[in-house]
């Protein structure tokens, strides 16, 4: 590729200086939600939270306004070009920021959570049709790969980061540390990040094509019974994330060391999803998503019966053995259900992308939210979340088959 795109325009970013910023950008999601574990209970506690269940909503808006966002920026992106979706999705997170930064009550936090959400959307869902406008086949398939390296290292030291700035600075720091890093990419995406869509290859945008592509998911048996099945998969994971704290630093009284219990977990997702990407050269998508569903549900069955036989409070080493398997059967079908989704959509892949994202995600807020709030005390209500869902993937997996 040539160095300069035309002559007077912005030289072309090299390619570890691409994955860097493209990983960054993509990484806000992840690091809004796991630096902010280990503050949940101070920040509930501090703007007046009813119960401690309460403070879990500090997640799930902020995935509210990122399923409301993932319809919106794609067909944004192909109708006024990459950048401006990408400057509107960080302007709204960094306005969250601010607002979550100056609350005083929780009305305001979660107000300010949801547009962190809606904005981040917008990096996130664009930063990967920009890796498509550059690169296409094996190439992008490249690049993807280490753009998806970032996303298993950041959870794994993303709670520590929040531990260490809730320790030294109180949780405000948190949302400042967000802050800092978005205008910091902000400037570096405009000051070296070309437009990759040129003015010709843009499309109108259209509400009406979106809710068309809508009626066509909702009319395909095989992309809606995949799309629903990665909804409830997300969906006891989104309910691990709310009630994590709770259960670690509350139930097992780790205190500051739930970071290093939290990034043992996330290092069994990353595993998996290494481990998939051999798996699919020998077997089908469909097998290993079989496999993993059954697996899960067994595991869960049998590990609800030892957490009722112990109370609701079984010991921590078992809790850890049955959620680091449970949780590398969730990166096989992570890697695996959103690809089966889109698989018939080759012709709407664009929109079609951002419709499955955004209604797999609203089934994952409503089922990991119930999971969360359900939080007694207990383990019961998270393993009964997993067996019961793992149960529904598998059964809508078959519908989807059919």
């Amino acid at each position: 590729m040539t160095r300069f795109l035309k002559k007077g325009t912005i030289p072309e970013l090299g390619f570890a200086e691409f994955i860097s910023l493209a990983a960054m950008m993509m990484s806000l999601v992840a690091l809004s939600v796991d630096t902010m574990l280990p503050a949940l209970s101070e920040i509930g506690r501090d703007l007046g939270a009813v119960d401690n269940n309460s403070s879990q909503l500090i997640i799930s808006l902020l995935f509210l306004g990122m399923a409301s966002g993932q319809l919106l920026y794609g067909p944004m992106s192909d109708n006024t070009g990459r950048k401006p979706a990408i400057y509107a999705g960080y302007g709204l997170f960094i306005t969250g920021c601010l607002l979550s930064l100056m609350a005083t009550t929780l009305p305001v936090m979660l107000a300010g959570r949801f547009l962190q959400g809606f904005g981040t959307a917008g990096p996130r869902i664009v930063s990967i049709a920009i890796v498509r406008d550059r690169y296409a086949g094996r190439a992008m398939a490249r690049v993807m790969s280490f753009v998806m390296t970032v996303f298993i290292i950041v959870p794994i030291i993303a709670p520590t980061l929040g531990q260490g700035m809730l320790f030294l600075a109180g949780w405000r720091a948190i949302f400042m540390s967000f802050l800092i890093l978005a205008m910091l990419t902000l400037v570096w995406f405009a000051c070296r990040q070309p437009e990759t869509l040129p003015k010709e290859k843009r499309v109108p945008f259209s509400f009406k094509q979106i809710m068309g592509t809508v009626m066509i998911i909702l009319g395909n048996r095989s992309a809606m019974g995949y799309t629903v099945t990665a909804g409830l998969v997300f969906g006891f994971f989104l309910g691990y994330l709310n009630s994590a704290q709770q259960i670690f630093q509350e139930l097992y009284a780790l205190g500051a060391e739930f970071p290093y219990y939290f990034a043992f977990l996330a290092l069994s997702i990353g595993g998996a999803s290494l481990c998939n990407a051999r798996f699919v050269l020998h077997h089908t998508m469909q097998f290993l998503s079989i496999r993993a569903l059954i697996s899960i549900s067994a595991l869960s069955a049998g590990f609800f019966l030892i957490a009722l036989w112990n109370h609701g409070h079984p010991p921590l080493w078992m809790l850890m053995a049955y959620l680091f398997a449970t949780f590398f059967g969730t990166g096989i079908l992570f890697g695996n259900l959103n690809a089966l989704a889109m698989d018939s959509l080759g012709k709407i892949a664009g929109i079609g992308s951002g419709v499955v994202g955004s209604l797999s995600t609203f089934i994952a807020l409503i089922t990991g939210t119930a999971i969360g709030q359900s939080y007694n005390g207990t383990v019961l209500p998270l393993t009964a979340g997993f067996f019961m869902l793992s149960i529904a993937s598998l059964a809508t997996m078959r519908w989807a088959e059919k």
